[in-house]
């Protein structure tokens, strides 16, 4: 187990930068998420703390030592990629046993650690099949013993579960959560998939055009995005981003919104410090309101607003439905049967948890 800190590192591919000043640090331990859509430039971080790609500028150290010009085979990293680059002719056991095979391992040790790794990833009785005898979660669980029996200072991660279907995601998810709570290991893990993200890391870095847009716990990354992009990228549904003007009044911080052939609806209660109200008081603004915040009217005054509901998603155990509100489409995660498309609907809002937004530069206003 390591320590992993990227320092200020930056990457260009001739006069294209890629990575633009990414600083992460993570403890030992800790399950590090890469997040963010394709080309952000996550993949080729990944490739840098591994050693498969230069570093154009800045610092990678792994366990307190400057790794940048160490090739990869000596910075005791283990990789599973999104192929599982499995040796077709040899079974199971061959395929894990194989590096430690390289490296000079004995016999007798090799065994041993290759039953562990086994046992660990309930594979035990696949140890003498042949890759193409075995399914595609059966495969990524031969890829993740190979990597398991090197017991190394770091796992790299790069969309291991991107080529498995639905249901193979999810058990394979829960998977890479068991090994790293035995483990205990330090790991990175790409991928575009915020889903992965919040149910694996303990911390999330949120990446877009090669820069850190937030790094934190997952729920804080939930709950208090930095700014607008990590609002809509980061939950499905994405949090509902809606023009607002804030007002102050004696009850506080207030939301006014434009709601069509209504007069404009007005939430109170919203959380904002006393400088920032100030600052912000009759100013456009963005309010953000995750799905779930919405319930059906309890009739609290201040928090309520009278909608018409223009599509409703049912998804078993509760309902999507879909409205306006200042002129942009907002859904609310409210229980099944508890309104219908095409009429009106009184909701009530948690302001304790919406969050608000700088209209002009999207960030975070706390």
């Amino acid at each position: 187990m390591a320590t992993l800190e990227i320092d200020r590192v930056r990457k260009s591919f001739g006069s294209v930068e890629v990575l633009k000043g990414v600083s992460i640090s993570i403890a030992d331990g800790d399950f590090l998420v890469l997040l963010g859509p394709s080309g952000c430039g996550k993949s080729t971080l990944l490739s840098m703390i591994a050693g498969l790609e230069s570093v154009t500028s800045g610092e990678i150290r792994i366990a307190n030592d400057v790794v940048n010009d160490l090739p990869p085979k000596d910075r005791d990293i283990a990789m599973v990629f999104q192929s599982y680059a499995l040796y077709p002719t040899m079974t199971v056991r061959q395929n894990i046993e194989f590096g430690m095979k390289i490296r000079g391992v004995q016999p007798a040790e090799r065994a041993k650690a290759t039953l562990a790794a086994a046992e660990m990833l309930q594979m035990k009785h696949l140890l003498d099949r042949r890759p193409s005898q075995l399914s595609g979660g059966q495969r990524q669980r031969v890829a993740m013993g190979r990597a398991v029996v090197r017991d190394p200072k770091l796992f790299l991660f790069d969309e291991p579960l991107s080529n498995l279907d639905a249901k193979l995601r999810v058990d394979m998810r829960t998977e890479i959560k068991r090994l790293h709570q035995r483990l205990g290991t330090t790991i990175v893990y790409v991928t575009h998939d915020q889903i992965e993200a919040m149910t694996l890391a303990t911390r999330v870095a949120v990446m877009k055009d090669g820069v850190v847009q937030q790094l934190d716990d997952p729920q804080v990354v939930y709950d208090r995005p930095a700014n607008t992009y990590v609002a809509k990228f980061v939950g499905s549904p994405s949090m509902s981003l809606i023009p607002a003007r804030l007002a102050v009044d004696g009850a506080g911080a207030v939301a006014v919104f434009d709601i069509p052939n209504e007069k404009p609806a007005r939430i109170s209660g919203i959380p904002i410090a006393k400088e920032n109200a100030t600052k912000f008081n009759g100013q456009n603004v963005l309010v953000g309101i995750r799905p779930e915040l919405f319930t059906v009217s309890d009739g609290k005054p201040g928090r309520t607003i009278s909608v018409h509901i223009d599509v409703v998603e049912p998804t078993g155990p509760d309902t999507l439905a879909l409205f306006q509100i200042g002129g942009v489409e907002v859904t609310a995660r409210v229980p099944p049967k508890t309104v219908e498309a095409r009429k009106s609907a009184t909701l009530t809002v948690d302001t304790t948890k919406i969050v608000l937004f700088d209209a002009v530069t999207e960030d975070r206003i706390d």
